[in-house]
């Protein structure tokens, strides 16, 4: 992976919990630019490599926020008490793995802190004209809530009541891409009230910044070839379904099997894998529909 090593030109506090960090070339170099949705990975000071969403548009300067995790792992904890102005960090040049795309009408759906990435989407739209966007922000309450006074009328404190959010996903539209980007339960809620949707048109990413010790890897879907790469904070599910395939799933809770997987080739925790939970344990596996490749027990 390539890195830039950028200086924290600026700090501020969003929430109690929330810091913006502005970072910027030393000699005041344009950075490689970025679509919304994309991230950058920091190394902080105490070694941990945490991905982050770009927050606002340009070459200038990237800006990301970094919630602390009072459970976490250290990353941004590492990132509230060691960095500071003028602190350099190496971070990645921009990659995206949720990808704005052209529809006539988008509903997002943010989760805490998953509003960063979602952020730079609706102010992307917003600057072309766009007249089919909807935002529902969810937090806990109005002192948790970054940026809380950009999007007046779309933000829902649970401190007031959890939102249902079943009235707005109901009935399936081919016209509306769904954006969600939050905590896990989040992300389960959506895809379980989605399942009658088209799954084109549903992009989730679950946006952590301690990534719960798992290892990206590259999944070969047998069948075809097709070669995808599964990042650290994406189901293996998730990351073949946007490559094409159409894996069956219907839990995404690793209870029901639906989504399982025969391994062929490589490493992982069973001869099969649920592709909604299960990972690899080598660099690289190579995986297809479990009934094809079924074992003979003979």
């Amino acid at each position: 992976m390539s890195e830039l090593r950028l200086r924290v030109s600026e700090t501020t506090d969003l929430t109690p919990t929330v810091r913006r960090f502005v970072l910027r070339d030393p000699w005041g170099a344009a950075l490689p630019d970025h679509e919304p949705g994309a991230h950058v990975v920091i190394s902080t000071p105490a070694g941990h490599k945490r991905a982050y969403s770009l927050v606002d548009p340009g070459t200038r300067e990237y800006v990301v926020c970094v919630r602390r995790q009072s459970d976490g792992r250290g990353g941004s904890a590492s990132m509230h008490d060691e960095v500071q102005v003028g602190t350099e960090l190496l971070v990645s040049k921009p990659a995206n793995r949720f990808p704005l795309l052209p529809s006539p009408k988008y509903l997002f759906i943010a989760g805490g802190i998953g509003i960063t990435p979602i952020r730079a989407m609706v102010h992307r739209l917003r600057v072309q004209g766009h007249t089919g966007v909807r935002l529902l922000y969810l937090t806990q309450s109005a002192e948790e809530t970054p940026f809380l006074q950009e999007f007046p009328g779309s933000v829902h404190h649970s401190d007031g009541g959890l939102l249902d959010l079943w009235p707005h996903l109901a009935d399936p539209d081919d016209d509306v891409r769904v954006y969600c980007c939050g905590p896990a339960p989040l992300m389960h809620t959506v895809r379980t009230l989605t399942a009658h949707w088209r799954a084109s048109r549903i992009h989730t990413e679950q946006f952590t910044t301690e990534s719960g010790g798992f290892s990206p890897f590259t999944a070969v879907w047998a069948p075809t070839g097709l070669r995808v790469e599964v990042p650290a904070h994406l189901s293996l599910l998730d990351a073949l379904r946007r490559g094409g395939v159409p894996v069956e799933s219907s839990c995404e809770a690793g209870v029901c099997g639906t989504c399982r997987l025969a391994v062929l080739d490589g490493e992982a925790e069973h001869d099969s894998v649920l592709a909604c939970v299960s990972r690899a344990a080598s660099p690289q596996i190579v995986v297809g529909p479990h009934h094809h490749f079924r074992k003979d027990s003979s």
